[in-house]
């Protein structure tokens, strides 16, 4: 193996070293830029995307912010809606109750009448009867009519002292 002679150490380290401070060469001025440009240009990608990552990370939490304050307000008006429409209806119901309650005393109050006048009406009935049935029976039992006044002021006594 020609490699293990030492005759041929000398070229071998000569090319050795050349080769070695070429690629070295190679490396630092063409290679190792590019790589480094590349680097930066991946880092500056990457912190303008961080960049962008917060501001639309600040921008969705402004969104989400306004968001609850519109639903929270959404929510205050829709109870306030409906307290005010639950307080017309009971003030709407209350004026029907009323109106009905008036109505029902205005009927209460003429059924009333018309059963005063009934009562008065049957009372009358009740006294011409009450003469008749009077005048009847004593006709039988004396034999003879009775005095249509002492009749008359006896029935009015009776019905006065019964109340009617």
């Amino acid at each position: 193996m020609p490699q293990f002679d030492p005759t041929y150490f000398a070229p071998q380290l000569f090319w050795l070293a050349l080769t070695f401070v070429t690629l070295y060469l190679l490396m630092t001025c063409v290679a190792l830029p590019k790589i480094g440009a590349v680097l930066e240009e991946r880092q500056r990608r990457i912190d303008d995307n961080l960049d962008k990552a917060a501001q639309l990370k600040a921008e969705a939490e402004s969104a989400v912010a306004a968001y609850e304050r519109a639903l929270a307000d959404s929510r205050a008006h829709a109870h306030a809606v409906i307290k005010e429409a639950a307080d017309r209806l009971a003030h709407d119901a209350e004026e029907r109750n009323k109106a009905l309650a008036a109505r029902l005393a205005d009927k209460i109050k003429a059924g009333e009448t018309r059963i005063a006048a009934a009562k008065d009406k049957v009372l009358a009935n009740v006294r011409d009867i009450a003469l008749e049935v009077a005048g009847a029976a004593i006709d039988r039992l004396v034999g003879s009519a009775a005095d249509a006044a002492k009749l008359d002021g006896a029935v009015a006594a009776a019905l006065k002292e019964h109340g009617k």
